[in-house]
């Protein structure tokens, strides 16, 4: 009965995604029109516009004409190639479940190359526009360029791990690129949700307070799908955990102390603070929860290699505010923000990026188990070669 409610709610998510990326490419690939031409149809700002007001659209893309227009080519590349992204994922996953190796392996080259070449022009974009030119101010710009950077990272690991025989590492590093290419349609659906939430707002407001967890939401997203297409109850060679209860009380006490940290600052700017600590605290707090009961769960019921990689993530999530608590002074410092700039910066990225650590954590441990096994193995063939009797 539980593995018909799980298979259940997989189909559920698997028809749930490809019809956000369905819906989304065509809006992608028209984005940029407007720019290129001066009234040319774009989808998404029709029905952005229809959502909320066409004031709230108008006023966002007046300040957006001279940045585009002087990255354009990049821009147009980055978005045609982006909405093609979003068809080729749900066709990898359902190539994946149906195992048309072949042709998924085919659609998975295309879709590294066109991931290389969609973030190439958006590296253009961010090299040529000032942070504080970007769409909502140098935050946003730092989120890019972070997202950017673990997109290209996560599409390279992946490659690399389907090449070293790792599928089961091919496929998270895979998922998690994909999240981060997911970035693009949520932040379309805030826009058009959060207004309800928060009347009055621009859209350059309502962008900050979506930053400050997507990156979080998404790489969460695709840790619950790898736990969930993964149903190993241990792995060979995985024995002692890399995040025993000591590493684990440790990046408690070291998180709680930047949290703190975190929220007070945050508090110190009225409004617009407690409004972005609001949007930061609440996903934290519920994939927190989530990883904690899927972690004790997990080891009541003897499911060791998914206790570790819970734990492992578990860990990520706890120092993800040392991070953001880190990175906040540094940004502050080298590019010249306001301090409010630069914490909601720092608070933006931590936890996506302690998802990728986590997801290279847990790479190492299972190429390390598969070493261990390795080099156990001409020992057991000599220690029976010698425990076999002379004749």
């Amino acid at each position: 009965m539980r593995r018909s409610t799980g298979n259940t709610w997989r189909r559920v998510a698997v028809i749930a995604l490809s019809a956000v990326c369905v819906g989304y490419a065509p809006i992608a690939m028209t984005e940029l029109w407007p720019y290129a031409r001066p009234g040319a149809p774009a989808f998404g700002e029709w029905l952005l516009a229809h959502v909320v007001s066409p004031r709230y659209v108008a006023d966002a893309l007046a300040t957006r004409i001279e940045p585009y227009r002087h990255s354009l080519v990049p821009m147009i590349v980055h978005s045609v190639l982006g909405g093609l992204l979003m068809l080729l994922g749900p066709a990898q996953v359902l190539t994946a479940a149906r195992r048309r190796t072949r042709l998924h392996r085919v659609l998975g080259v295309v879709f590294a190359v066109t991931v290389y070449a969609s973030m190439a022009g958006a590296a253009l974009y961010l090299a040529r526009t000032a942070p504080e030119d970007a769409f909502s101010g140098a935050a946003f710009w730092i989120v890019l360029a972070t997202i950017l950077a673990g997109t290209v990272m996560s599409v390279t690991f992946g490659v690399l791990a389907a090449v070293g025989g790792f599928p089961d590492l091919h496929q998270r590093w895979m998922l998690l690129c994909y999240g981060f290419l997911l970035t693009a349609p949520l932040l379309r659906f805030e826009w058009g949700g959060l207004p309800l939430i928060l009347p009055g707002l621009s859209m350059a407001e309502i962008n900050r307070v979506a930053t400050m967890h997507l990156g979080s939401v998404v790489a969460f997203g695709a840790l619950i799908a790898s736990r969930a297409l993964d149903r190993r109850t241990t792995v060979a060679g995985v024995s002692r955990s890399w995040a025993p209860l000591p590493v684990l009380v440790l990046a408690h006490l070291a998180g709680a102390a930047a949290m703190t940290w975190i929220v007070r600052s945050s508090l110190d700017f009225g409004t617009q603070g407690r409004r972005l600590l609001l949007a930061y605290v609440v996903p934290y707090a519920v994939t927190y929860a989530v990883m904690a009961l899927r972690a004790r769960r997990a080891g009541r019921e003897g499911r060791l290699w998914a206790r570790e990689e819970w734990r492992l993530h578990w860990v990520a999530l706890c120092l993800a505010p040392v991070l953001s608590a880190g990175a906040a002074p540094l940004f502050e410092r080298s590019l010249g923000l306001d301090r409010l700039t630069a914490l909601a910066a720092g608070a933006a990225i931590g936890c996506g990026a302690l998802a990728f650590a986590a997801t290279l954590t847990v790479s190492l441990r299972v190429m390390y188990a598969r070493e261990v096994l390795k080099r156990a193995a001409p020992a057991r063939g000599t220690a029976s070669r010698l425990s076999t009797p002379v004749s």
